[in-house]
């Protein structure tokens, strides 16, 4: 089933008790929206969406949530997909921007993430250490770190259940077997409170747009038994490496290629053994702490398993 065919059984399945319309219509809409006016997906769901609440007469609240998985905190792996989750407010932060309401830390036994509730949804105010269940809720992703949006489509009940939070940290070690694509200079959505990283200078919400820089590495350790895939963000990346931002931009605009910043981190750090500590986030563990150890690494078995990647 495509991205679109799920989408449309999505919405059919949130419309049937309000409306008697056909999956293959909500299909042609959404095929429409997408292959004719180029528009994101996830902008073409909220319009169709749109077009049906008008023609059902009826409000968002009283939309069902069919179609939506329930997930946990550490399931969240990609940007861009509409799920539930049932979680307690661990903390609340002091907003930094006037478009965001509240902003703080969701927990469940699997661990944490991070939520935004926008100014625009006119939600109902989160308190701490009160468990909700969270209906049709967003997914982002900024430097690995995985986070969910609430928006003006997002119910929120609250449960007499209580949770206790998984701990969510993770300690991993070995040697850097692979430095993965997306890693070095890299650019990311310049519109607020969006940080995609950009694919061929497209933002999968707002289109083609002229991004900002930023530095990361995708890596990947090997222990001899597992492989571990680690995140490390601009900060971690520039006290393993040594290069800040403004070197990597630099880099690249005397080479006239932002590919050579990933390949001189390769040149550089692979075949060395590390230890990394972090949170896990889905399959990655971020990196808040890396030290270069010691131990013996048979460096040409590491490169050849490197380029065999």
């Amino acid at each position: 089933m495509s991205d679109i065919q799920q989408t449309a059984q999505q919405l059919h399945d949130q419309f049937s008790e309000h409306l008697d319309v056909d999956v293959e219509e909500i299909e042609e809409r959404l095929e429409r929206y997408v292959d004719e006016y180029k528009i994101p997906l996830d902008e073409a769901r909220r319009s169709v969406e749109s077009h049906y609440l008008d023609e059902a007469d009826i409000e968002r609240d009283e939309l069902g949530r069919g179609g939506n998985p329930t997930v946990q905190a550490a399931d969240v792996d990609a940007p861009d997909e509409w799920v539930d989750i049932t979680a307690k407010v661990v903390d609340l932060w002091e907003p930094r921007s006037d478009s965001v309401a509240q902003v703080g830390l969701l927990g469940d036994e699997s661990g944490t993430i991070k939520f935004t509730k926008w100014a625009a949804s006119d939600l109902d105010e989160l308190d701490e250490g009160q468990v909700y269940h969270l209906g049709n809720v967003v997914t982002d992703e900024y430097q690995g770190r995985y986070s969910v949006n609430l928006n003006r489509t997002t119910t929120i009940t609250e449960s007499e259940e209580d949770i206790e939070v998984g701990d969510d940290e993770a300690t991993v070690e070995g040697a850097l077997v692979d430095i993965q694509s997306g890693s070095g200079l890299i650019k990311r959505c310049p519109h607020e409170d969006c940080t995609r990283v950009l694919q061929n200078g497209r933002c999968s919400e707002h289109g083609e747009v002229e991004g900002e820089f930023d530095l990361r590495i995708k890596g990947v350790l090997d222990d001899g038994m597992d492989v571990h895939e680690i995140i490390l963000n601009e900060e971690a990346t520039t006290d393993l490496t040594g290069v800040t931002l403004e070197e990597a931009k630099q880099q690249a605009m005397d080479a006239l290629d932002t590919t050579v910043v990933a390949d001189e981190m390769r040149e550089t750090l692979l075949g060395k053994y590390y230890r990394v500590s972090g949170p896990t986030l889905g399959r990655y563990v971020l990196a808040n702490d890396i030290e270069e150890l010691n131990d013996p690494v048979d460096g040409e078995s590491v490169l050849i398993k490197a380029r065999s990647m």
